[in-house]
């Protein structure tokens, strides 16, 4: 009985902060992450999938957004201080293919996003008010992190060395098939000065073949899939341990979490948003203590030679990835 409720309460905690692609759906977005969620009140993330002729409007509600493409062409029509303009993102046919245009929107900005594919808008409230801004794909500092079977590949659009932003910190993270990242497992929910920061933290995934052979990383590419895991520490009880798929979303309030793992044949790409209480915007964290050493054993050996990623061709303004099918 002892290991049925054991059993029973972990389910519970992965149902709470783990949610497969659809099942946070709100009117025309696929996904919706907010402080509707039990629990959740710092971060925000929005996944919008629009046609030809088709547009959707992102919430203003004092808030900073980032607008990602993830596979296709937008442009972005954003008013501000009584004045309009709009903005064009030369996309990606997927999130494999090197990084994007993003448009960075300040608290005060209200927005239309139109085009043919698949976006993201991570947001944080605030009421500081910070300059929107286009960052250009050419523009993104592009880090190799970690070694060997922990070698991946960021995109640091959203950091805090490359946007000034009042509270959001946004990076996407790719691993390529059957390395390891996220990894050692990792903590960030005290705030500790110089040490740690306290930061609710998004995953939102999307997998694929390492042979393309399907075009994009979602159509017909439900087979694809990593795996990811979150556990408990002192701030608080929470466990998942799932297997992931495109559109896939996990919520770590606190926790270790780590490590995300890319399965042999598919590579795994993962969206992190991150914002939280702490004074200062801030990306610290704490190793777990049992599994820190591994991070000194990367300077014996080499990155992956797989990485960097190529990057694909640039769409063309005649071009569609076909983000926008389901």
């Amino acid at each position: 009985m002892n290991v049925e409720r054991h059993a029973d309460d972990g389910a519970a905690r992965e149902a709470r902060w783990f949610h497969r692609r659809g099942a946070l759906a709100a009117g025309e977005w696929e996904s919706v992450v907010d402080d509707g969620l039990p629990g959740w009140q710092h971060t925000g993330l929005r996944i919008g999938v629009v046609a030809d002729g088709e547009s959707l409007a992102v919430p203003e509600a004092g808030q900073e957004r980032i607008v990602v493409p993830l596979a296709g062409r937008f442009s972005v029509e954003v008013i501000e201080g009584g004045a309009a303009s709009t903005i064009e993102l030369v996309g990606r046919r997927s999130v494999f293919d090197g990084p994007t245009d993003v448009l960075y929107l300040s608290s005060f900005a209200a927005a239309t996003v139109r085009g043919i594919g698949r976006f993201a808008v991570a947001s944080s409230p605030t009421i500081e008010r910070r300059p929107s801004r286009r960052i250009a794909a050419s523009e993104t500092p592009v880090e190799l992190r970690g070694a060997g079977s922990s070698s991946r590949q960021v995109h640091n659009f959203g950091t805090p060395e490359a946007l000034d932003a009042a509270r959001l910190i946004v990076c996407e993270v790719i691993t390529p098939a059957g390395n390891w990242s996220s990894y050692p497992p990792h903590k960030h929910d005290e705030h500790v000065p110089g040490h740690e920061s306290r930061l609710e933290e998004i995953y939102y995934f999307e997998a694929a073949r390492t042979d393309r052979s399907v075009h994009g990383s979602l159509q017909g590419a439900d087979a694809a899939f990593g795996l990811f895991s979150t556990y408990s520490s002192p701030a608080g009880e929470i466990e998942i341990d799932a297997r992931v798929h495109s559109g896939d979303i996990a919520l770590v309030p606190y926790g270790y979490h780590g490590p995300a793992v890319a399965a042999p044949g598919y590579d795994l790409y993962y969206l992190n948003v991150m914002a939280g209480p702490d004074p200062q915007r801030q990306w610290l964290i704490s190793d777990d203590p049992d599994h820190a050493w591994v991070r000194d054993s990367w300077s014996a050996q080499p990155i992956d030679p797989r990485l960097p990623f190529p990057e694909g061709a640039a769409l063309h303004d005649d071009e569609s990835d076909g983000g926008g099918q389901r």
